[in-house]
């Protein structure tokens, strides 16, 4: 029995063997059928198990000076969807939509009638991929891939600029240096179960498929404390934006280069696009009266003027074809120190026709005016500095003030560096050095873009310019406890293009400085456009930044200073002059008068009751007082009040026995009187219209 009943289970087990064995060989031909008869099916098989995904690489990191971190990259979840797999997809897309804080309708719109590999949702945050990853849903998986993180914020925003979702470099450093940084992209060799969930891959080895790293020449801490300090006056004199370039002149190197607004490169998807441009390399302005510094440097190196040359700039004015060019007060005979320290434009058109149209365009091509650096930086400008041979003499004498050219900040800041490292023009340095993924360093070295002036003539002009933050100057405002600064002040008028004229209340607020004048660290420009406080020149506004930033700038070092700001003297020497030259035109026209019978003075008494005035009493004019000195046909040289406040010119005007009109707001200085400075008036008439502008002082 036992025998029979073994031999009735071997039979069955060979039976089901053999069942078994035609199945195998059922399938095989099957598999056969399909790799022969229909190959795209058997192809559809194998890419819902196996497939390539291209992931960008690692993008190198980008540091400052002192190796901090300023952009680096994190592995951030994507969730991706295999369109294939998906099982449900009503229920799928449900599930997808709240986990992921979207619409139902946009996530199937993201998915479409797609077939392969596909995102729907890119950088999420850690908990939402989480959660995906425990609804495991088929045909839905999670990847992690490289994300831009900038540890910063805002600081230098505009010159580090930002990498875009794909790892492509977009403004700044971050698109200057892309190719460097980006590295290459990953083919990866991707396996999923039938799912479509990741089991494997092989890639490349990460170290030669990451991007380099860049060292910046910026200090991130300088920079932070110049974003501060620049955002709090571009927020209290109510202006558009301000920006603050520092240089260390012999090397070209960019230490701090700080714009108010930026932005902040985490949140580059939800910021304008203009908003992330920066206007140190990308706009170009009117330099103002900052250009006299490069004029009175090129005038002496081409012999057109000495340190010696004395300037009559007479009382103020000169007349050039198509327009009156004034300075802020009549300062007579100038040198050339005092062509800067007072920011005379008469000096300065003087200057401009002794060095003449053709020698002045070059000079301040020399100082790289008007054509880009050659920094690198995307999109920069090159400004605009137009043919000397389409000048007319009134573009020729605006030129030498800073009118008709556009220069962007950063072509300022070299010039100002050159002046400070012996008339030695540098490119801006912004990358100090750049490392490879393997750890392999090159050094970025410093470029020369030739010699603007010689070294003698810039150093003579420097020494000029420390006039100009001196008690009288226009830039006293930048002064520094015990170190020595050279600056100069600019205040340009915006050019309205509606109607083609400047804008008397649109100005962009310039000081361009060096310090310690005598063995300079840093040259530095700072502009404040459209500021809309009481103050909008560049000598109250600009220049009291610059102090304040500069401490911070030697500290590095090692040069303990303070703002020092200098009180402007109650008789300046310009004063003094000015009356002194009306002094004695006022004698010189005394003498020239006929002489006039003196008047009897009669006593002045209470006048009687009205009741008991007689009708020929009332007939009767009373008797004229005039004051102990005076008589009424004393003659008065009407003083020059162009320049000064409505309250000095009250008080001028009273120490004259003179009346005043007063026209506009009242709130700045005289810029118009009649009758003119230097007219004699006789009589009881003795009135002069004022206007009093909104300018407070000039740059």
């Amino acid at each position: 029995m036992r025998s029979q009943a073994l031999r009735s289970a071997i039979l069955r087990i060979g039976i089901l063997r053999l069942v078994m064995l035609i199945g195998l060989l059922g399938l095989a031909a099957r598999a056969g059928q399909l790799a022969v008869m229909n190959p795209e099916a058997a192809a559809h098989g194998q890419r819902q198990l196996h497939t390539r995904i291209t992931l960008p690489a690692s993008r190198g990191l980008i540091l400052d000076r002192n190796s901090k971190e300023l952009a680096l990259s994190i592995e951030a979840p994507s969730v991706y969807v295999l369109p294939q797999l998906l099982k449900e997809r009503a229920s799928t897309f449900a599930k997808l939509a709240k986990a992921l804080g979207l619409k139902e309708e946009a996530v199937r719109r993201r998915v479409g009638q797609r077939t392969g590999f596909t995102y729907l949702a890119r950088w999420i945050q850690k908990d939402q991929a989480q959660q995906i990853e425990m609804l495991d849903l088929p045909g839905v998986g999670i990847e992690y891939e490289p994300r831009r993180t900038y540890p910063a914020g805002r600081i230098a925003g505009t010159l580090i600029g930002f990498a875009d979702i794909d790892g492509h470099g977009r403004r700044g450093i971050e698109q200057m240096m892309d190719e460097w940084l980006r590295g290459q992209p990953q083919q990866l060799a991707v396996q999923r179960d039938a799912r479509g969930k990741l089991l494997g891959t092989i890639a490349l080895d990460p170290r030669e498929a990451a991007g380099g790293d860049v060292v910046l020449t910026l200090d991130s801490g300088l920079q932070a404390e110049a974003e501060a300090a620049l955002a709090k006056v571009v927020k209290d004199s109510k202006a558009r934006r301000g920006i603050v370039i520092a240089i260390e002149p012999q090397t070209g190197d960019v230490l701090t280069l700080a714009e108010w607004p930026g932005f902040d490169p985490n949140q580059f998807r939800t910021t304008p696009y203009t908003q992330t441009r920066s206007p140190s390399f990308h706009d170009a302005l009117e330099p103002g009266s900052t250009i006299k510094a490069f004029l009175v440097a090129t005038a002496l190196d081409q012999g057109a003027a000495t340190v010696n040359t004395q300037i009559d700039t007479g009382e103020g004015w000169v007349r050039v074809p198509g327009k009156t060019i004034h300075d802020h007060h009549p300062y007579g005979v100038l040198n050339m120190t005092g062509v800067l320290r007072h920011s005379s434009n008469v000096g300065a058109v003087w200057l401009g026709e002794k060095i003449g149209p053709e020698d002045y365009h070059a000079a301040l091509g020399r100082f790289g005016l008007g054509s880009s650096t050659r920094s690198g930086f995307p999109s920069e400008s090159s400004g605009l500095l137009r043919n000397w041979k389409k000048w007319q003499p009134l573009d020729l004498a605006t030129a030498s003030f800073g009118q008709g050219m556009n220069v962007t900040p950063i072509q300022l800041a070299m010039a100002t560096a050159a002046l400070a490292n012996r008339g030695e023009l540098m490119q801006p340095r912004l990358v100090k050095a750049r490392r490879t993924a393997l750890g392999q360093w090159e050094s970025i070295p410093p470029v020369s873009a030739g010699q603007a002036i010689q070294p003698a003539a810039a150093e003579a002009a420097l020494q000029m310019l420390e006039s100009v933050v001196s008690a009288e100057g226009t830039g006293r405002l930048a002064a520094l406890n015990n170190v020595r600064v050279a600056g100069k002040t600019g205040t340009a008028q915006h050019l309205e293009v509606e109607t083609g004229r400047y804008s008397t209340h649109r100005y962009t607020a310039w000081f361009v400085g060096v310090a310690p004048a005598d063995d300079p660290k840093v040259a530095m420009v700072i502009a404040i456009e459209e500021p809309r406080g009481p103050q909008h020149s560049g000598g109250s506004v600009a220049a009291p930044l610059f102090a304040t930033i500069a401490t911070s700038q030697l500290a590095r070092h090692g040069i303990i200073t303070a703002p020092e700001p200098l009180s402007a003297p109650k008789n300046p020497a310009w004063l003094v002059a000015q009356k002194k030259r009306l002094a004695e035109k006022k004698a010189q026209q005394v003498a020239s008068l006929p002489s006039v019978a003196p008047v009897e003075l009669q006593a002045v008494s209470s006048p009687p009751p009205s009741s008991t005035r007689s009708r020929s009493n009332k007939r009767k004019k009373a008797p004229v007082q005039i004051p102990l000195g005076k008589t009424a046909l004393d003659p008065v040289l009407v003083p020059d009040f162009s320049g000064f406040s409505l309250a000095a010119a009250r008080s001028m005007a009273a120490n004259e026995t003179l009346d005043l009109e007063i026209t506009g707001s009242g709130q700045g200085h005289v810029v118009k009187q009649m009758p003119a400075a230097g007219t004699v008036l006789i009589g009881r008439k003795r009135t002069v219209r004022l206007r009093i502008s909104a300018q407070s002082e000039g740059g």
